[in-house]
């Protein structure tokens, strides 16, 4: 397995894998577009965990407020010293097998080493499994929450 800063070709097989994965929704369409033109402009940066190549894993860090997922919420990223992690994903035969915390890892590093103080992480409330690990991470800050799409969201940060 190896682990590194998403490349335009990576980002191009996680968002093809994505729009197939969910029979062309139109949302992913876009989000693919909007995710490669902030990694590109330097708004946001992906990491990918690849097996032969091929991306099974990644996460994204948001550094600017102009980001979608964070516009109009300056607690969970202003741009100055607060990112947010985003787009965590992992191919189902990879699970439980440590690669989406050597990401968060390899994430906490690369936004410490661009300046970033606090970086936040949101999870739904029904997905009580992804709580507990970003609580076991250290995100034990409430910062605020949010109904997105009908499901709470609750928003926890980290000082690194």
């Amino acid at each position: 397995m190896e682990y590194r800063k998403a490349t335009l070709v990576d980002l191009e097989k996680i968002w093809d894998k994505d729009i197939a994965k969910h029979n062309g929704d139109l949302r992913y369409v876009n989000w693919k577009k909007q995710y490669i033109e902030n990694n590109l402009n330097g708004k946001c940066t992906t990491f990918v965990v690849l097996n032969n190549d091929d991306p099974v894993g990644q996460i994204t860090i948001l550094f600017s407020p102009e980001c979608s997922p964070v516009k109009d919420k300056p607690l969970l990223c202003n741009g100055t010293d607060t990112a947010n992690m985003n787009a965590f994903r992992i191919e189902k035969a990879y699970e439980g097998g440590g690669h989406i915390s050597t990401l968060v890892k390899m994430a906490e590093t690369y936004a410490k080493e661009h300046g970033i103080k606090h970086l936040t992480i949101g999870a739904e409330a029904r997905e009580s499994r992804n709580l507990g690990i970003y609580l076991h991470w250290g995100y034990n800050q409430f910062v605020m929450h949010e109904i997105y799409e009908g499901d709470l969201v609750v928003y926890y940060k980290k000082d690194i």
